[in-house]
């Protein structure tokens, strides 16, 4: 580790600068039970195939893991990995229990620049709800930003948010990630800025990012008599899953249902728009737009229809 030029948003320098590489930012950010996954070297983008390269071997023998499931905290499996190439790494916060939140800078285009930046606007945040602002460990982008981390709450799943919080604050919990200390990207290096043990999230700020949701009547799933008994329980089963679904988990769990219920259509005993009809009502019942659901559903169904047999002659 190197000394810093830096300093910290108190005004204090810190007294370290992170890592000197992206591979002991992984390694340091396992060690600390984060998972972790490469990166593509000096960017921000998953180094991972997507779904429609997916060779279904390996990790993916029972189908296509996304970022969030091939992330690890094995120092050996990192190791392995960063062999083969000088990625950055991201730290998959849901997996890793962290609500992390993003405050960035204005960019200097035309008419930004003179934005108040998301550490002035998280402050007055902090001001109005009668609190201070949280000590807790943090990393300085390249940009000049602040990510905050800190501890999910216990029993939430919390999702990630854009601007909800205010402009230029965003958070990244289960279906999201963030780069860790010591990746290097043309602007420059995230850097531990302060190196304070990971706080809770307070409570005051979880309720802002989790409002209670108005529960919504389970959808009325309409399916056809000539469907077997157990198979038209499962496409209820499988829709008020869906429907009941919290905020960070309710893409995850329409996909799985679709997965699940793909079989019946490969067979031939559902019809592939009742599935279609019932998992986008539940979706929709869940907080999901039709634009979430949609192609989510389309891609689990086609997937599941794939890797299942049909019906026999």
């Amino acid at each position: 580790m190197t000394q810093s030029t830096g300093t910290r948003r108190d005004g204090h320098r810190p007294c370290f600068r992170a890592f000197d590489s992206p591979w002991l930012g992984a390694l340091h950010a396992a060690a600390n039970g984060w998972p972790v996954f490469p990166l593509r070297p000096g960017g921000k983008r998953p180094a991972l195939h997507g779904e429609s390269r997916c060779p279904r071997t390996g990790a993916c023998a029972d189908g296509h893991a996304k970022w969030e499931d091939r992330a690890t905290t094995d120092p050996e499996q990192i190791r392995r990995c960063w062999e083969t190439g000088p990625f950055n790494a991201g730290i998959a916060t849901g997996p890793a229990g962290l609500v992390v939140v993003d405050l960035d800078v204005p960019k200097n285009d035309k008419g930004k620049k003179d934005m108040p930046s998301g550490m002035t606007t998280f402050t007055a945040l902090c001001e109005r709800a009668g609190q201070p602002v949280p000590t807790t460990h943090t990393v300085r982008t390249p940009s000049g930003g602040s990510h905050l981390y800190f501890r999910s709450p216990e029993g939430a799943q919390l999702g990630n948010t854009a601007s909800k919080l205010g402009s230029l604050i965003d958070t990244r919990a289960w279906g999201g990630y963030v780069v860790a200390s010591g990746s290097i990207t043309p602007q420059g290096a995230y850097e531990i800025d302060d190196p304070a043990p990971v706080g809770p999230l307070p409570a005051w700020l979880a309720s802002l990012l989790n409002p209670a949701r108005t529960p919504q009547a389970p959808p009325t799933v309409h399916v056809p008599r000539s469907v077997p008994a157990y198979v038209a329980a499962a496409l209820r089963n499988e829709a008020a899953a869906v429907a009941g679904a919290q905020e960070g988990t309710r893409n995850l769990t329409l996909v799985r249902a679709a997965r699940a219920l793909g079989r019946f259509v490969a067979s031939g005993d559902l019809d592939r728009g009742t599935v279609q009809d019932a998992l986008k009502e539940a979706g929709e019942a869940a907080g999901l737009s039709e634009r979430d659901c949609t192609p989510a559903i389309a891609c689990a169904l086609d997937w599941s229809i794939t890797h299942n047999p049909g019906p026999t002659a």
